[in-house]
Order: C-alpha cells, then sequence, then structure tokens
C-alpha cells in the first residue's frame, strides 16, 4: 500500500476514536446538565458541538480525498466507505446530546425531568457513557467482540425507554402534558444515541469481516 495513502487511513481511524470521545463527553456532560438544571453546563455541550461537526466534516474530506486518489485498492475501499458512514452516525450521536442540553436549558432553572425519574436518566447516561467507550475500543483495536457489550447495553437503553413511555402514559401519571413530552423526547434522544453506537459497530464488523451490514432502524 502506499504509504501517504495508509498513513490517510490511519488518521481517519484515529480521528473517528477522536470523535467517540467527544461525543462520549458531550452526552455525559449533558447528562448532568439534565440531572441538575445546570446551565453553565448545558450550554457548554452546546458550544462544544461545532467541534464534533468539524472534526466529522475533516473526516469526509479526508475520505474523499483517499478515494479520488490513484491508490485506493478495493481492500481499501469498504473501510474509506464505512468510515464516512460511521462518522455521520457519530455527528448525529454529538447531535443528540446537544439536543439533551437544549432540553435542560430550555426548562431552567426547573429540572426537565421529574424528581423520581432522575434515577432513571442516570441510569440511561451511564448506558451511553459505557456504549461509546467501548465503541471507541472497537474502532481502534478492531475487536469485534466487544459489540456483544454493546448490544446489551443498547437492550438496557430499549427497556428504560419503552419503561418511561408507559410511566408516562399512566393514569397516576401527575406532571402534565409538557413533563410528559419532556420526557418521552429525552428518553428518545438517549435511545437513538445508543442506536447509532450499534450501527457504528456494525460498519467496523463489515470493514473487519466483510460480513454484509446489518442497518439499525434510526428513524
Amino acid at each position: 500500500m502506499d504509504a501517504h495513502f495508509a498513513d490517510g487511513l490511519e488518521t481517519v481511524n484515529a480521528e473517528l476514536v477522536q470523535m467517540t470521545r467527544l461525543v462520549g463527553s458531550a452526552m455525559n456532560r449533558a447528562t448532568q446538565a439534565l440531572l441538575d438544571a445546570d446551565l453553565t453546563m448545558a450550554e457548554s455541550v452546546i458550544a462544544a458541538d461545532a467541534r464534533i461537526d468539524t472534526l466529522a466534516s475533516d473526516i469526509e474530506e479526508r475520505c474523499f480525498d483517499l478515494i479520488a486518489s490513484d491508490h485506493p485498492s478495493t481492500a481499501d475501499l469498504p473501510f474509506v466507505i464505512g468510515a464516512l458512514r460511521i462518522a455521520a452516525s457519530l455527528e448525529r450521536m454529538g447531535d443528540l446530546a446537544e439536543h439533551v442540553a437544549k432540553q435542560s436549558r430550555l426548562r431552567y432553572p426547573r429540572l426537565s425531568i421529574p424528581q423520581e425519574l432522575r434515577g432513571t436518566f442516570a441510569e440511561m447516561g451511564g448506558l451511553a457513557e459505557a456504549i461509546v467507550s467501548k465503541t471507541g475500543a472497537v474502532i481502534a483495536t478492531q475487536d469485534v467482540s466487544l459489540t456483544a457489550d454493546i448490544a446489551r447495553h443498547d437492550e438496557e437503553v430499549d427497556r428504560l425507554h419503552r419503561e418511561l413511555f408507559t410511566i408516562v402514559l399512566s393514569p397516576t401519571w401527575s406532571h402534565g402534558v409538557e413533563s410528559a413530552i419532556d420526557v418521552t423526547l429525552l428518553s428518545r434522544y438517549y435511545e437513538r444515541y445508543a442506536d447509532h453506537a450499534v450501527s457504528v459497530t456494525r460498519r467496523v464488523v463489515t470493514i473487519v469481516t466483510g460480513a454484509p451490514y446489518v442497518g439499525v432502524s434510526l428513524s
């Protein structure tokens, strides 16, 4: 492989790992803002999203340059194309963390969630942190065995999402329509965040093994 092309592939992979760290930090801080009605923290997440977007654009440009070069091989192209899709998913994960932060800002100085649901959202935040950390490890090491843990974490997020949906639809819900909408939207942001992480790891599986990509519903 051409040395310049190889360096380009290595740089793209490193930047993807960096994106996982940024979107992981974003969701971690967004969760803190949500749980504590911390306006300063929420604003920091919103402001930092531009860095994630810029990095995604840099990766996209670098991938296009690699595709346009004279040196890509049939074996290399799946990585480059996969990296484009992975960067797009990671950028969306950053957007979802920003949505959580914006919801916290919207309701400030009040909490966006009822006090009795703080534990559930703290658990969803912890699962999101574990998911994105292992996603970064999958990209960095191409150790696809870690995808099993990510899938289990995603199932837990899905379970909590369903539980919250059931709670807000219950006849005993006493916090009104606005709060029900807030809880439903916020829960959906975490659920989609986890789904995008699963999509990323499935892309890596395709790159490493050559197996067909199995899509994730992100609607």
